[in-house]
């Protein structure tokens, strides 16, 4: 049976990352955890491998869609025979990524090429929304397909999906570019509910400027796929 590789990009995350870790560890199917230290000024990396995962690091901030790809690079280095699925997850999760299994179910069995998370409980955000209904109405233009969550990074795929969608959208855009290529491509997409929870954003500037730099990734990775 082919097994399921999880892979955390992660940066500046020493209070939850192993958390985390150890919550990915315990999933069903789940063979092989690999962190990606994306730049971060903390411990991040060292208390990542203390809980299990192997950990890859970039020397500076080259941000989640670079993560992602160095992640699944790192899992096609460690697989054998029969690739392994790749379940992403956030870093931030903390033990709430023990509830991932239900994400992995649909692919395992060959019913779906990717799953995306639909957070059941939802925590209140600082922002208004404007990204969320950007990704949304940018993935229905292009495939006919609206869905509830497009910016949840908690997703699991086949190699072959995965490989299929490469290169990824840059930065914050890779989630809506991902639905939209795979989809465009055939692929069975499906919406999965689970109880993860990440942590709330606040409305400090850096959470607004957090949420510029998600509008600008989504807008560019619509723009190239007009």
């Amino acid at each position: 049976m082919t097994g399921t590789a999880a892979i955390i990009p992660a940066k500046d995350e020493a209070d939850r990352i192993g958390a985390t870790v150890a919550a990915a560890l315990a999933l069903p199917g789940v063979d092989l955890v690999v962190v990606v230290d994306d730049g971060s000024a903390d411990r991040t990396g060292l208390i990542a491998k203390a809980a299990g995962a192997r950990v890859v690091r970039h020397g500076h901030n080259r941000g989640k869609a670079a993560a992602m790809e160095s992640g699944a690079e790192a899992v096609r280095l460690l697989d054998g025979p029969a690739p392994r699925h790749l379940l992403f997850l956030d870093a931030d999760l903390g033990e709430t990524a023990r509830t991932a299994a239900p994400l992995i179910e649909p692919v395992a069995s060959g019913e779906a090429d990717m799953t995306i998370a639909v957070f059941v409980t939802r925590v209140r955000l600082g922002g208004h929304g404007f990204v969320v209904r950007l990704a949304r109405q940018g993935v229905e233009r292009a495939t006919g397909w609206a869905p509830s969550q497009p910016l949840n990074g908690q997703r699991c795929l086949t190699r072959a999906a995965f490989d299929a969608a490469r290169p990824l959208a840059r930065g914050f855009g890779v989630e809506t570019g991902l639905t939209i290529d795979l989809l465009r491509k055939g692929f069975r997409v499906r919406e999965v509910q689970v109880e993860m929870a990440h942590r709330a954003t606040g409305t400090d500037w850096r959470a607004q400027v957090h949420r510029a730099r998600q509008f600008r990734d989504v807008a560019r990775a619509l723009l190239a796929r007009r």
